[in-house]
């Protein structure tokens, strides 16, 4: 499917307030509603959309500490990245994860309760021997600029 600046606009809305409705929708789209639909169920069978969540404000419900962590494996066979992003990907606390360039191999974020289970985590990590040669933490203070959304009018010009 090749999609066209409508497809677009009708992304980056749906990406700011996936609750809108298709009437309010359509009329940011600048099309009618059924037209508008037909699009949208369109974008999901294609899997362009994947899901549908709410945001939460973690702050409101308790202290929380968010760390970004550069990790280096200790060998760089295929079976070893797999190897350790299987253990990755079952941390509830992993937010995400990133295999970068440079002088490390994966950028993970964590968000944990407090500094206490960061540091068990990446404890027991260490402990279950996944490949992680060493690691450097970064505990982020404060965060001004968090936006939830892609900017796919400015990535894909239509």
């Amino acid at each position: 499917m090749k999609l066209d600046r409508i497809d677009i606009k009708i992304l980056s809305e749906l990406q700011k307030n996936g609750r809108i409705t298709n009437v309010e929708l359509a009329e940011l789209v600048n099309l009618s509603p059924s037209p508008c639909l037909m699009r949208v169920k369109k974008l999901q069978s294609e899997g362009y959309i994947i899901s549908y969540s709410a945001q939460i404000n973690v702050a409101k419900l308790g202290q929380t500490l968010t760390v970004f962590t550069e990790v280096t494996l200790k060998n760089h066979r295929q079976i070893d990245f797999a190897r350790f992003l299987a253990a990755i990907e079952k941390v509830d606390s992993v937010i995400e994860c990133h295999l970068v360039s440079g002088g490390y191999d994966y950028m993970i974020k964590f968000v944990t309760g407090s500094i206490v289970e960061y540091q068990t985590t990446m404890e027991r990590l260490i402990d279950i021997d996944i490949g992680i040669d060493k690691y450097f933490s970064f505990v982020v203070l404060k965060s001004p600029i968090v936006k939830p959304h892609m900017p796919l009018t400015s990535l894909f010009p239509m």
